[in-house]
């Protein structure tokens, strides 16, 4: 037993305040457990909040016979988008990360889930199976928490690692990670000659890269547009070869992506129509990382299954974005795009760490392989994971059963019934 006296004890606590903590936080609080939702910076949101990551990637096909739109992001995910559409703080799939934190804030309480800012977790302490206790550094100093059910929504597998859950990191051949990118804003730029130019723009970054000018592997760079006219966000850097999990690596990677982020200023400002005025206004406080640690799950997800378009017995949620798989080593992005009308489902094993009686792992970390991952790490469907796990752990609550013994016809209802699409 940890020596750290335990601050507080609850039916659930969640790690991470991504869109897959907050959709575990809702569903576990909303089907009736006393719930935690702790979180590293001061705000919730998770990638839009601390590596700026924008707009939300495709979560919807187009039924081939009826041209309809059928979205497979639902449940929490789909009502926090239709409160940001009701601001007015969307704009194309695009959002105001900053809306969005209040917004979670404001459902949070609403739903009564306690949250921790700024606290991050440091130890976790295992018993058997089962996880007994977290420790957070914060304000306080060491802080010892204890749950009956544990959710690790951290996008790296924390809480799993800590407790010395099995995981695997990166692709097998050398354990390789999708490269991390730095996000930011640029402002003054003239938004009619950004419209009239937008598609020229890797054109002419690919002609100033042949030249030999240009360090940045990317073979092409993502500018978006943002909610605030004359302001884009560039989803342009590209940091190959770290490790997101080493201190010593990503700290390289913030250097190398700042950098980076010079060099795409100067190349927009030089060569690019209505960038001449423009400023770099701010870097996103984390760099982003799209891949790290994966737990070994009751079932490890793989890209054949997804392509095959799985309906798994105990499906949960359900998505088709392209496995979008950036060059570990360098340039290059491959992709595998579904066709219109065709998706995949996740299933529940995929979030239980293998042997764990009380831990349910959602979002990017999941239990799959370097390719699926690429897949389902999104923002929309990490959200629905998260909301199956929250409902999940206050199902078992309820039973007083292990995870992977929870009522998979009734989890499944359960999700229904909250408007989730499983499949």
């Amino acid at each position: 037993m940890s020596n750290q006296a335990i601050e507080r004890t609850y039916d659930v606590i969640v790690v991470g305040g991504g869109f897959a903590g907050c959709g575990a936080a809702l569903a576990a609080a909303r089907n009736g457990a006393k719930t935690l939702l702790i979180e590293r910076i001061n705000a919730l949101g998770g990638a839009p909040a601390t590596m700026g990551v924008n707009p939300f990637m495709r979560y919807f096909y187009k039924d081939p016979a009826t041209g309809e739109i059928v979205y497979l992001s639902r449940g929490i995910f789909e009502e926090l988008v239709a409160d940001m559409n009701a601001a007015e703080e969307t704009r194309n799939n695009i959002f105001n990360p900053e809306w969005l934190k209040i917004l979670l804030n404001r459902k949070m309480l609403e739903a009564g889930v306690d949250l921790l800012f700024n606290s991050y977790a440091v130890s976790a302490e295992r018993e058997g199976n089962k996880v007994k206790t977290v420790t957070v550094a914060n304000k306080s100093g060491m802080m010892t928490l204890a749950a009956s059910y544990f959710i690790d929504c951290t996008g790296d597998a924390d809480i799993a690692a800590l407790a010395d859950f099995p995981f695997r990191l990166g692709r097998p051949s050398d354990g390789l990670c999708q490269p991390m990118t730095l996000n930011f804003l640029i402002g003054g730029v003239d938004p009619e000659l950004f419209e009239q130019n937008y598609w020229n723009i890797v054109p002419l970054w690919k002609a100033e890269k042949e030249k030999g000018y240009i360090k940045n592997p990317m073979d092409g760079i993502m500018v978006f547009h943002t909610t605030f006219p004359g302001i884009v966000r560039l989803n342009a850097t590209r940091v190959v070869r770290r490790n997101p999990v080493d201190g010593w690596d990503v700290t390289q990677a913030d250097i190398e992506a700042r950098e980076q982020v010079v060099e795409l200023w100067h190349f927009l400002r030089d060569h690019v129509p209505g960038f001449a005025n423009c400023r770099i206004l701010s870097t996103a406080m984390q760099t982003g990382v799209r891949e790290s640690r994966m737990i070994d799950g009751e079932h490890i997800l793989t890209s054949e299954e997804l392509v095959a378009c799985t309906r798994f017995e105990d499906r949960i949620a359900a998505g088709n974005y392209d496995i979008d798989i950036h060059n570990p080593e360098g340039s290059g992005t491959s992709h595998y795009f579904f066709p219109d009308g065709q998706y995949y489902t996740i299933p529940y094993s995929s979030l239980i760490p293998k042997d764990a009686e009380n831990l349910l792992v959602a979002g990017r970390c999941i239990s799959t392989t370097h390719e699926a991952q690429a897949s389902i790490r999104i923002m929309p469907i990490v959200c629905t994971l998260g909301e199956a796990a929250g409902t999940a752990a206050a199902l078992a609550l309820k039973a007083g059963c292990p995870v992977k013994q929870v009522d998979i016809a009734a989890l499944q209802e359960t999700l229904t019934a909250a408007n989730a699409f499983i499949g």
